[in-house]
């Protein structure tokens, strides 16, 4: 600068800069002391006076300078990358631009670090960023052989070069030098470092330390021999030596020498040396770990999705929630079970483990990866693919019945033949229970008393449950689902489902923490990245609190008993003798089967664990034998095998209240309930109705007969409670039921009591719809009526559209074959009774 220059502060001026964002703040002491130096350069006066044109010249040059590197030195594109909690890598995809680019690593390994700093830049710590001893060098030994030799580049000016990418000319060579000193003046040396590992090229197309330690040897960069460490850190000088089947005794000879050289310099002994260049050299590239496929490219479309707000300056680099080891194991496990279901044409199997008390994904298996086989469509990621849930969502209605006080634990509920507006759910097994407890219901996955449950909650009222608990495929009114969203009438995600149930078993785990519901919060969402879990807090708690005065979705007394009836399913191959080892994990759990056969769902739960497994085809084809129990189930079964064993939950005491119930009937006992017992029940039990099936009836002395008061002295009567279903409930119920006691017959002369109730009909129902095919020659077939009459002996008289066509008595069934349309049909018992009913013959 101009004689005479002095150099005042120029704080006022750095400080200027950095508001306005024209220079980034700097990290660490050492960029702080070298901003400051320069932004005292910068605020000059000559004895008081403006500079003069040569020293404005100076001031201008040394801006250039300052802002001459960009605020991010390399922009291509990196690839992405998933590694598991302990770091081990699961998956990765190569970047945009076809290169295998790792993002820059926080540290650079140690042994790189010094096969690099002996290889290429020994005076590495000791220059400002250009070598002057190794440039005089180069320039003597490039002159003496008459063509380029030696570049005396050090490893700053490479870190230039190759964020550059300009052609090595004698130009660019002093550019490389005036950047190479800003970028010592603003970086330590080791960010410089970390710069250099990261983009280093390392023949074909595989950039940077950590994706070249990976394509070659298999293992991560922090793992490697100093042989290997030693012939990585020379192949960024001649990339092209990494050619399968040639240049291999160069490539040796350059590894061999530099390990000689680091055994000069005392970085290694001798022997390791010789050891070392016995260790062959890498071949061709080495496919990279595919453990966790689907779940990288989740990470890669939420990442481009502006709506989940990631960084776009982020890494493309997780370290992940997945548990190594499992994730092998769950990878393992499915590949054998998917070996054995592609005999029947099943190709998909997915599944996800979920840690309860933190909301951590330990495993995602969003499918059996088969890439060299495009036709099972291996890659769809069914964890996120929308699928009719089959039964799955039985417990979930039994749960809000419960937390409602629509029913207790063991209410009966029907069980008989049922259409409602055309639609006729069947069980699973064909069958009937007449009536059954709503527990066993569920532990048995009865179709019918689920769809009595749903008609009598409201599907109206599920359908806004289901939104409440998160599930996000739900984007159809509910009258589009109807009776059949409780049958897997609707789609749904096995992210959803498994989130949905981690949720309550997450609230029940913490449920002195609440008033007494369980609210879905975000704390409640899974999370795979590391660092994401949510933990909860004391404002979460408080808000918690607070909320639950507002709404709710399921007290914690509902969730406690809806997972102590899950526990009753009778496991597979295992015939129910689980409970008699101790080392046998207890489980909640439940199947599904959807609609022909398409998926096979299980989902099983711990107070630690949630496990999810889906099995079926990506296309939607059904397969027979293709069901939650056969197919799903022993899966999450073996699954659970490799986590360890949980203790069950504990009764939340202070959430449960204590109700007397009556046995057979599972309703708030009333006084008729002879038979009672002392139920731990939700608060809104409380609410339920008195038990409708036990009723007091008059006998006369001999107790066999019922009498009135029209036929015999209330003196005479004795007073009795009964347990009486109604007569289609009946007429199946004690079939199953040999204690049930039918009423008896009334005493000659008193007629029927309860004008309505005797009759009922099986088959058809009211308004339902009949379809009457046609016989082997062409005539018309004929419809089977079915009704059933509370005593058995008494004649029914049948008449269709007011003409008779028949008398039943005992088995009250008749074979007709009426015109297609509509027709009334009208039933008449000896005793006057009648019941009348509409039904349809379909054309």
């Amino acid at each position: 600068m101009g004689a005479g220059c002095e150099v005042n502060a120029g704080y006022n001026l750095g400080h200027t800069l950095m508001n306005r964002k024209r220079i980034k703040p700097a990290k660490s002491l050492k960029k702080a002391i070298n901003f400051s130096m320069m932004f005292d350069l910068l605020y000059i006066r000559h004895h008081g006076k403006m500079l003069p044109l040569a020293d404005a010249a100076c001031v201008v040059l040394l801006l250039a300078f300052l802002f001459s590197l960009p605020g991010q030195l390399f922009k291509s594109p990196t690839s992405y990358v998933v590694a598991a909690s302990n770091g081990e890598l699961l998956s990765a995809s190569i970047a945009k631009d076809g290169q295998w680019r790792f993002p820059a690593a926080d540290t650079v390994p140690d042994k790189f670090t010094k096969c690099l700093i002996a290889f290429e830049d020994k005076r590495f710590y000791a220059h400002p960023g250009v070598d002057p001893i190794a440039m005089a060098r180069a320039m003597r030994q490039n002159l003496k052989s008459g063509s380029v030799v030696s570049g005396g580049s050090t490893i700053s000016m490479q870190v230039i070069r190759l964020s550059r990418r300009e052609s090595r000319t004698l130009w660019q060579k002093m550019i490389e030098v005036v950047l190479a000193v800003r970028l010592e003046l603003s970086s330590s040396k080791e960010d410089i470092l970390g710069l250099y590992a990261a983009n280093a090229p390392f023949g074909s197309n595989v950039v940077g330390l950590d994706a070249a330690s990976w394509r070659y040897f298999g293992r991560s960069a922090a793992r490697l021999s100093w042989g290997e460490m030693a012939t990585l850190a020379v192949l960024p000088n001649s990339p092209s030596l990494i050619h399968p089947g040639k240049n291999t005794e160069r490539l040796i000879k350059k590894r061999n020498d530099l390990l000689d050289k680091i055994a000069r310099l005392k970085i290694i002994d001798q022997a390791t040396a010789e050891l070392s260049k016995l260790e062959p050299i890498p071949g061709k590239p080495l496919p990279l770990p595919q453990h966790a496929v689907h779940l990288l490219n989740r990470f890669k479309s939420e990442y481009n999705d502006h709506s989940k707000g990631y960084d776009k300056s982020a890494s493309t680099r997780i370290t992940s929630t997945i548990d190594y080891e499992l994730q092998i194991n769950v990878n393992s496990l499915l590949k054998r079970y998917n070996n054995r279901y592609r005999a029947n044409d099943i190709n998909n199997i997915a599944a996800l483990v979920l840690d309860v008390r933190t909301g951590k994904v330990l495993s995602y298996v969003g499918n059996n990866y088969q890439p060299d086989q495009k036709e099972l469509e291996s890659h769809v990621d069914m964890v996120r693919a929308a699928r009719s849930p089959g039964s799955t969502l039985k417990p979930l209605l039994y749960a809000s019945m419960l937390n409602e006080g629509f029913i207790l634990p063991q209410t009966l509920v029907p069980d008989i033949p049922t259409q409602i507006s055309g639609y006729t759910p069947q069980n699973y097994d064909l069958g009937y229970d007449g009536a059954i407890p709503a527990d066993k219901a569920l532990s048995r996955s009865l179709n019918i008393p689920a769809v009595k449950m749903l008609q009598n909650y409201k599907y109206q009222r599920f359908y806004d449950k289901l939104k409440q608990l998160g599930f996000t495929s739900l984007n159809k009114p509910a009258d589009h689902y109807g009776l059949s969203l409780i049958l897997g009438g609707s789609e749904v995600t096995m992210w959803d489902l498994t989130k949905a149930y981690m949720g309550m078993a997450r609230s029940l785990n913490h449920y002195n923490e609440y008033k007494g519901r369980y609210n879905p919060h975000d704390y409640d969402a899974p999370v795979y990245v590391q660092g994401e879990t949510r933990e909860r807090s004391e404002r979460d708690m408080r808000f918690d609190q607070y909320e639950t005065q507002l709404t709710s979705v399921v007290d914690h007394a509902a969730i406690w008993n809806t997972f102590n009836a899950m526990e009753e399913l009778m496991r597979p191959g295992e015939e129910g003798l689980w409970e008699q080892f101790s080392s046998s994990q207890r489980l909640a759990w439940k199947t599904g089967t959807s609609f022909g056969f398409r998926d096979a769902w299980a989902i099983g739960l711990t107070p630690d664990h949630v496990v999810c497994v889906w099995v079926g085809n990506a296309d939607g084809e059904g397969r027979p034998g293709l069901t939650g129990i056969d197919a799903a189930a022993p899966v999450m079964f073996d699954i659970f095998k490799q986590l360890p064993v949980s203790k069950w939950f504990k009764i939340p005491q202070n959430k449960l209240k204590k109700l007397l119930v009556c046995r057979k009937s599972g309703y708030k006992a009333g006084e008729n309930c002879v038979d009672k017992v002392q139920q731990l029940v939700s608060p809104a039990g409380e609410k339920t109705r008195i038990c409708p099936y036990h009723v007091l009836v008059h006998l006369d002395r001999t107790e066999t007969q019922r009498v009135t008061d029209a036929c015999d002295s209330t003196v005479n009567m004795v007073h009795k409670p009964w347990f009486v279903l109604p007569p289609a409930m009946e007429y199946y119920y004690k079939i199953k039921n040999s204690d049930y006691k039918e009423l008896p017959p009334f005493k000659t002369g008193c007629g029927a009591e309860g004008s309505g109730t005797a009759m009922e009909m099986i088959y058809p129902k009211n308004y339902a719809s009949v379809y009457i095919p046609l016989e082997f020659d062409g005539s018309r077939g004929k419809v089977v009526l079915n009704a059933t009459h509370r005593s058995a002996n008494t004649r029914i008289y049948w008449h269709i559209d007011n003409e008779y066509v028949g008398t039943t008595q005992v088995y009250h069934q008749l074979a007709v074959s009426p015109p297609p349309g509509r027709h009334m049909l009208t039933l008449v018992d000896e005793y006057g009774e009648r019941l009348v009913q509409v039904f349809t013959v379909l054309q």
